[in-house]
Formats: C-alpha cells, sequence, structure tokens
C-alpha cells in the first residue's frame, strides 16, 4: 500500500468509494474536479492504493491490480489547512491507512509552513474522531446541530503543526 497525489483519473473511483461510507462528505463530480484546478483555493488530494493483505506477505489477489484503499481531500486556508474529507474502504478499515493518509497530509502541510491543521466530525463518528485524538489533533471545540440527516454537532479538531 502506498500513498500518492490523487489524479483527475482518480475521481470516478474516489466517488465510488466516497459514496459507499455514509459518514463522508458526499460531493459531486464538478467539486471533485475544481479540487484539480490550480485555480482559487489551493487543495491537496491524497489515495492510498495497494492490495489488501490477508496474512504478511501474502497478497489477495496478486493478478488483481491495486485498488483505491482510501483517499484524502484538504485545502490550504493559509496560514492554515482544513480536513475537508477523508475515506478508507470498509474493507480496508483498521489497517493503518487512515493514519498514513493522515500523516501524509500533516507532512505536506509543514512544507507550507503553516501553522495547523484542523476539521470538524459528526460527534457520533467515534472511529474518525479516535484517528485523529491518535494522529494528535486536539479537540477544539463544538458546533451545535451542524450536521443534517441527522441532525448532530460537529466536535471541532486541531493540529499543531509547529
Amino acid at each position: 500500500m502506498h500513498i500518492r497525489p490523487a489524479t483527475v483519473a482518480d475521481i470516478p473511483s474516489i466517488m465510488s468509494l466516497e459514496r459507499r461510507c455514509a459518514t463522508a462528505a458526499h460531493w459531486t463530480e464538478e467539486q471533485y474536479h475544481q479540487a484539480f484546478q490550480g485555480e482559487g483555493v489551493r487543495r491537496i488530494v491524497l489515495v492510498a492504493e495497494g492490495s489488501l493483505l490477508i496474512a504478511p506477505g501474502l497478497e489477495t489477489n496478486s493478478s488483481k491490480p491495486p485498488g483505491l484503499l482510501g483517499f484524502l481531500v484538504a485545502r490550504h486556508l493559509a496560514p492554515e489547512w482544513e480536513l475537508e474529507n477523508v475515506v478508507v474502504a470498509s474493507t480496508a478499515r483498521r489497517k493503518g491507512i487512515g493514519q498514513r493518509l493522515l500523516d501524509a497530509l500533516l507532512g505536506a502541510a509543514r512544507e507550507t509552513n503553516s501553522g495547523s491543521v484542523f476539521l470538524e466530525v459528526r460527534e457520533s463518528n467515534v472511529a474518525a474522531r479516535t484517528l485523529y485524538q491518535k494522529a494528535g489533533f486536539k479537540q477544539t471545540g463544538l458546533r451545535k446541530s451542524y450536521y443534517t440527516n441527522p441532525l448532530e454537532d460537529a466536535v471541532l479538531y486541531r493540529h499543531a503543526l509547529g
């Protein structure tokens, strides 16, 4: 498994993965295309691709090409970055993929001399909140009734890069 910058050719796979994840931010195809345009807000789109391991050193199907296991989208709002979306395939969760995506984002953010990365997440998304806390994000606030369908609070997190 490796992390790489996404390309426009990855959009169908990104959208397919995102649509299968109820907690993901659901974007239109146009929004994903805009993420790759050099105009306006700067974004980084990263993908994790590879084959899932069934045991150390054994691939699930060595003849099958590597697939998309997860992705991350963040935007640069100097001097900060906002994590807009991170999704890991349900079959690939709890294997360190989310952590690797976050580490790649934090590394890229440091290269821009940014001060922090921030995000908001559904209060009920315990798995994501645990991942963020393990990655060094600190809870900084709460937005009441921020999400709809269902109505839910957003928990705010920030990771200082200094």
